[in-house]
């Protein structure tokens, strides 16, 4: 295949490049801004895509942004490329700031409190939560008792605030990427075409130069 890598990395190096990639967040994030500017589209198609990513990783969703972002960029008539891309605003860097601000606005919209050093932590509560959910799944298939209360709590306090805050934060966030992206992504390809028509008209000229120069030589 093409995109095949030719080092195939094993999954505990995949899983170390996630927290921390190779040369650092810094390259990494260049790298994604390079293949966003380079991207074969129009700036507003790229940049709806982008904010459809950036979106995105304000949901509650872990585990399913690239499909949300890929379909929220479909609606939007957005890059879907770009907005893979953009869910890379979500990282480990990112997701705490990210979950308390989602948090804090839905509970505050929801008129209820959530004070986070009275509970678990914001990651320990999701890893409770897939937990229940795989116990009530084997209940189906053993003589254990399926409990929901752990969940219908999970439910109340994290994903039910998570989801009303980070849809209402990701919409805005979205808004801002695309209105900052567009005028830098059509800067950008417009000194792109720019710097080729230059170097095309530099090999036009060599190229006649040349052929001036033979036609004194004969």
């Amino acid at each position: 295949m093409v995109f095949r890598r030719r080092d195939p990395r094993t999954w505990t190096r995949a899983t170390a490049d996630f927290f921390y990639p190779r040369g650092g967040w810094t390259r990494a994030f260049h790298y994604v801004k390079h293949r966003l500017r380079r991207l074969p589209d129009s700036p507003e198609r790229i940049a709806r895509g982008i904010a459809a990513g950036v979106f995105t990783t304000f949901t509650p969703f872990y585990g399913l942004h690239f499909v949300i972002a890929a379909l929220a960029a479909r609606a939007l008539r957005g890059n879907i490329l770009a907005a893979l891309m953009g869910t890379f605003f979500g990282n480990p860097l990112t997701y705490v700031p990210i979950g308390v601000i989602a948090l804090k606005t839905g509970h505050f919209l929801s008129g209820t409190r959530f004070d986070e050093r009275s509970h678990r932590s914001f990651g320990g509560k999701f890893a409770d939560a897939w937990e229940d959910l795989w116990s009530n799944f084997l209940a189906i298939f053993t003589d254990r008792v399926a409990d929901w209360r752990g969940l219908h709590v999970f439910y109340d306090t994290i994903f039910f605030p998570y989801m009303i805050g980070g849809t209402i934060v990701g919409v805005l966030a979205g808004a801002l990427t695309y209105y900052l992206t567009v005028p830098v992504i059509r800067a950008y390809k417009r000194r792109r075409r720019n710097l080729i028509k230059k170097k095309f008209e530099a090999i036009k000229q060599k190229a006649a130069s040349k052929g001036d120069t033979g036609l004194k030589a004969d």
